[in-house]
Parts: structure tokens; sequence; C-alpha cells
């Protein structure tokens, strides 16, 4: 369009453009993430310290204790996830204490998973980036057994693998990392060599393996704590591992690429939204990353949100076991 054009033009009243110039620039609510915090770190007390004792003293009884340790998960990873984007708490240095010891807690790497996530936001649904999608390369049924694993837990899994990358030599790390990630589609060259350049960064290597030993040691005490009753502890650790995995993926599987911000949103029951800390609201907080939580909802409400444009008629918990019935597609 040439200058005249610009000039002349009438003003862009569309949906997209209502979305463009949507307020980006809102204040953290400390009361709402002090408040999850508590909950959360009130959870950690009961898994790592009470809950053993408590069923040494009440036996099978005690077991139900597990249901709120699972329940909180997507709290917990919600609160890992507004530290990755710098909005749990004002201060910078405080806010990513806070997100490393809550990733402690939760047997995952930091660093890698902030950065892992940071570009999943740059580079969304790139081919590396799309876990839900048959390559064609492998067997078609030797896949899908792969892409259900990883639905049940293989996700969390290999994540809290990750830290033995970094104490293989540098060399081995890299080559590792190239051919996981490899480098198709238009941005695979600079996918591929932003994710060789942080496996092979020494101050992160160095970060991610403290923070996995202070993982083992947290959670090696507590399987001695736990003793016979050990299972309880990994079973629920396990479970809290499956919703991470199903929930990763879950706004964009089977999205198309021309789909705006290549994600979706979805409906909740409102009792869930505060525990799935507005995970629903996945397409507006692709639009707007650095935006609270707590913001989410009524940024929906102002643009129009509920109507088909921007919100899924199915709801959040059918999307997630769709997953299961067969590959996605990027059409």
């Amino acid at each position: 369009m040439d200058s005249q054009a610009c000039a002349t033009a009438e003003p862009d009243t569309s949906e997209a453009a209502r979305v463009r110039r949507a307020p980006r620039q809102v204040a953290i609510d400390r009361r709402a993430n002090l408040t999850l915090l508590t909950l959360v770190g009130a959870a950690m007390v009961l898994q790592f310290v009470a809950w053993p004792f408590l069923l040494r003293q009440w036996g099978v009884a005690a077991l139900g204790f597990a249901v709120p340790l699972v329940v909180l998960a997507p709290t917990h990873w919600g609160l890992i996830h507004e530290a990755i984007h710098g909005q749990l708490w004002p201060q910078r240095r405080f806010n990513e204490a806070l997100g490393r010891l809550l990733a402690i807690a939760y047997l995952l790497p930091f660093d890698a998973v902030r950065f892992g996530h940071l570009m999943h936001h740059r580079f969304t649904r790139e081919p590396y980036d799309q876990p839900d999608v048959h390559d064609g390369a492998t067997p078609r049924a030797y896949a899908r057994v792969g892409y259900t694993l990883r639905l049940l837990g293989g996700l969390y899994l290999a994540e809290m693998a990750l830290p033995v990358l970094s104490f293989l030599p540098v060399r081995w790390t890299c080559r590792l990392v190239a051919s996981q990630i490899g480098n198709e589609g238009p941005a695979g060259d600079d996918v591929q060599r932003l994710f060789v350049g942080f496996a092979g960064n020494p101050e992160r290597r160095g970060r991610i393996r403290r923070d996995w030993l202070l993982s083992i040691v947290l959670h090696g005490g507590a399987f001695y704590l736990y003793g016979a009753w050990w299972p309880a502890l990994a079973v629920t650790m396990y479970l809290r591992g499956v919703w991470l995995s199903m929930a990763d993926n879950l706004p964009h599987y089977d999205v198309s690429l021309d789909t705006p911000q290549r994600a979706r949103n979805f409906r909740v029951p409102v009792v869930w939204q505060g525990l799935l800390m507005n995970h629903h609201l996945h397409q507006l907080h692709h639009r707007h990353p650095t935006m609270p939580w707590t913001a989410l909802p009524s940024l929906a409400r102002e643009l129009g949100a509920v109507s088909a444009s921007q919100v899924e008629d199915e709801a959040y918990f059918s999307a997630a076991l769709r997953q299961f019935r067969r590959f996605g597609r990027v059409h």
C-alpha cells in the first residue's frame, strides 16, 4: 500500500485491530499470586514432610491427601509459568528465585524449561514444535505409541532427564541437541542455532546442574522419609507429571498454521479457572505473553473473546482427552 493510500485508508475497526490495540501493561496481582504461592507451598510441605508421617499414623486412610497434591499440579506449573514471563513478582531477582524454587520442587530444570517455553512462543508450531504431528519418517504405529507415551507422562520424564545433558561434554550435548531439534522449516536454522547455543552456554549448564542436584537431594530425602510408603509419593509425582504432559501442547493440538497465534482458547468451569491460572485462555496469552494471568478474563471480555472467532466451543478437559484419538495436523 502506498503512502497516499495509507493516508486515505479508513480506520481499522476489525477484531484483529482491537486485539492489537488491547492494553498490554497490567500490574501484577501480588495478592492473588501470594495466595497461590501459599497454597502450593503448603502442598509441598505436605508432600515432602507431613504426608509420610500421616501415612505411618493413619495408613491407607491418608492416601486421600494425594488428591489435592495432584489437583494443584496445574497451579504449581502456572506459578512457574508466570515466573518465566516475569509476572510472578515485580522484583526481577525475587521473581526468578521463586520460579527456580518452584521448579526444583517439581523436579524441573528452570533454565531449560524457561528457554524452551520462550522459544515456543517465538516459534509456535514450527516443525520442531509439532509433537502431535506424525512426521512420516517413522512407522505410524511406532510413532503413535511414542505420542501416547508422551501424553501419559513421557514429556515430564524427558524434562526431568534433561539436566543429564549438562553433565556431558559440551560437544556431545550440542550434537545431541542439534540432532533432536533439526533444522526443518523456514526458521529451522535459527531454531537449531539458538538451542545449540543454549545447550553449550557454561553459565546455564552450571545452574542446571546445581538445581538438578538440589532437586535430587530434596526428592531423595522425601523418598527416605516415606519408607515403605514410597509408592504413594512415586504415583503422586507421576500423576502430576501426566497432567503437565497432557496440558503442554493442548492449546496447540491439531491447530492450523493460519490460526491466530497458532493456539486456541477453551471453556472451563469457573471453579477451575483459578487453579488452572487461566491456562484455558491460551490464545490470548500468546497474543499478550507479558500480561499477568489474572488480567486475561477481563481482556477476553473486552475483546469479545466469547465469540466463535476467539474461543473454541470445546471444553478444556474434553479437549485434553481428544488428544488421544489421533495425531494432530497443521492443515
